[in-house]
Formats: C-alpha cells, structure tokens, sequence
C-alpha cells in the first residue's frame, strides 16, 4: 500500500518519532524510487528538523535529497541559481540549518558537476553554523540567491 510523504510526515509528527520501523516503511511504501518532487523533499526536509529519529534517518535522508537535487531535477548533474535558492530555503527553515541539512548541501556540492556559486557559498557558511555556536547569535542566515 503506497501512502504518501505528507501522511508518513504527519503519522511521524503524531508519533513525536522517526522510528526504525517507520524508516523501513518510507523505504518499502513511501518513496521505493525516491523523491520525486520538491515539495516530498521540503517535507522530508522540514520532518528531520521537527522530531527526533533513529540513527538512520539522516542518513537516508541526505542520500535521497543528493540523488534527488543532483540526477532527479533538470538539468541533471548540475544545480542552477532556482533549485539552490529552494534547497537553501527549505535547509535553513526559520532557525538555520541543522547538521543534517548542513551535510545535505556539502554533499550536493560535491556530488553535482557544476552548481550555482551560491550554493557553495550556503554550504560553506551552514558548515560553519553548525559547528560554531557563535555563528548562531545571528538573526540571519544568509540564502542563496
């Protein structure tokens, strides 16, 4: 039975958890071919930042959300200034990135054949936000454009 990301999201909302059990069910039901659009990697995206998960969340999630930004949208091995304008707005959310939106956007950059210079220029600085508690004082984060 396929369900869709924003039911899994809201049952994994509900559950206040992303268990390993509902990992193998995203796995098997929900996106067996992986993400096919932007709005199924925002919420993914946005369900990492809003309840804890088990261990291999993360990492499935920046494997899915490379594959997707990297081979799925157009033109494929490369990210153009649009799809690094959203990827960085939908990492950074309200408070910043966290870890796992910051390894997302590393791994794009070293994954794709060319990307938008600002898009390195995010992944550098979500780096840094996450690894200096001071960088976080800041209102802003800076998205790329």
């Amino acid at each position: 039975m396929m369900i869709s990301v924003e039911q899994f999201c809201n049952h994994a909302v509900s559950a206040g958890e992303v268990s390993a059990e509902d990992l193998r069910a995203l796995k098997r039901d929900v996106i067996p071919d992986g993400i096919a659009t932007r709005e199924e990697a925002d919420l993914l995206i946005a369900l990492e930042r809003a309840v804890p998960a088990c261990e291999d969340f993360a990492d499935f999630l920046v494997a899915m959300v490379v594959d997707y930004v990297v081979w799925g949208e157009r033109s494929t091995g490369y990210v153009d200034r649009d799809a690094a304008a959203w990827l960085s707005a939908s990492i950074s959310g309200r408070d910043g990135p966290s870890p796992v939106g910051a390894r997302i956007a590393q791994e794009i950059v070293r994954e794709a054949q060319g990307s938008a210079e600002a898009l390195t220029a995010f992944a550098l600085e979500a780096n840094r936000w996450v690894r200096e508690p001071a960088a976080r004082t800041r209102r802003t984060f800076a998205l790329a454009a």
